[in-house]
């Protein structure tokens, strides 16, 4: 499978929504719903739970991906897991699609605010009771280095790593370069990182698997030749 730059995937998302008429709500559906069953796998194949005896923390971050999060949670919610998500940017500051994912999710009484000052007390708390910590804090679009207050939010993820939690990424490891494979700064260290559509090309760089881990390619809706159009135009 070809792996995607951050502009190629970009582009993928433009002609599914603009060409095919696919709604962007509908791509983060399906991008929430099928990360969700690998966080379900992950539960089960290496902690061997079930959804209902499971404890997930979701951290979510601002735009697309941030609002992937919001519907993860919402999904593994559904199945009988116990899921919080940490709202690691303002929920009035989100918009589109990533707005839509959250109010849903705060409806269902999902969310916590983890934004001035309970941060990063909240952060932890919740980090602590949890078998696995999905990372939805920075997506594709990330590069340069990472600025506050994602550095400390990113920490967290990793101290969370160490003492043995399982940690999900989605489509990208945040603080992690998606075109070069380097961190900027701090980035989050995965056990699996479930990437849209294709891997990403960064991924391929050397030290780069030390943050994604397993890498698992998830469909979106996309069709397939959306990727041969992107990579190979004309």
């Amino acid at each position: 499978m070809p792996a995607l730059t951050r502009q190629q995937a970009r582009m993928i998302d433009e002609l599914a929504v603009n060409k095919l008429g696919i709604p962007g709500l509908l791509l983060m559906e399906n991008a929430g719903r099928n990360t969700a069953h690998v966080v379900l796998e992950v539960l089960e194949d290496h902690l061997h739970l079930i959804a209902a005896d499971a404890q997930v923390c979701v951290v979510a971050g601002g735009g697309n991906n941030g609002g992937d999060g919001y519907a993860i949670a919402r999904h593994l919610a559904v199945t009988g897991a116990s899921v919080t998500v940490l709202a690691c940017v303002a929920l009035d500051e989100l918009e589109g699609d990533a707005r839509t994912q959250a109010d849903i999710a705060e409806r269902m009484g999902l969310v916590v605010d983890a934004v001035g000052e309970l941060f990063p007390s909240a952060v932890r708390e919740h980090m602590d009771t949890a078998h696995v910590v999905v990372d939805a804090l920075l997506g594709t679009g990330f590069h340069g280095q990472v600025r506050e207050p994602m550095v400390p939010l990113i920490g967290a993820v990793n101290e969370a790593h160490t003492r043995g939690i399982k940690v999900v990424s989605v489509d990208v490891p945040s603080g992690l370069d998606c075109d070069t494979g380097q961190s900027g700064g701090i980035a989050v260290e995965a056990d699996v990182t479930v990437t849209f559509v294709a891997p990403k090309i960064g991924f391929e760089a050397e030290g780069a698997e030390a943050y994604t881990g397993q890498v698992v390619v998830v469909d979106i809706g996309c069709p397939q030749w959306l990727v041969g159009e992107v990579i190979e135009p004309g």
